[in-house]
């Protein structure tokens, strides 16, 4: 979970337009962030296993 204040200065609008820091759109995490569906790699496994993401099956062969 981040922390409530880097979350809110990531909704900031930056100064210069490459300071942007993406973010989960749920948890708020930094790292593992997908931007095709803009949450992080948690909430996409999550969400995506209990099939509530169009399009996003699980694979098996």
């Amino acid at each position: 979970m981040a922390r409530k204040a880097m979350i809110v200065k990531a909704q900031k609008k930056p100064k210069y337009k490459v300071r942007k820091v993406n973010r989960c759109r749920i948890c708020g995490r930094s790292k593992g962030y997908m931007r095709k569906f803009q949450m992080c790699r948690i909430c996409f496994r999550n969400l995506a296993s209990e099939g509530l993401i169009p399009g996003v099956t699980k694979s098996s062969w």
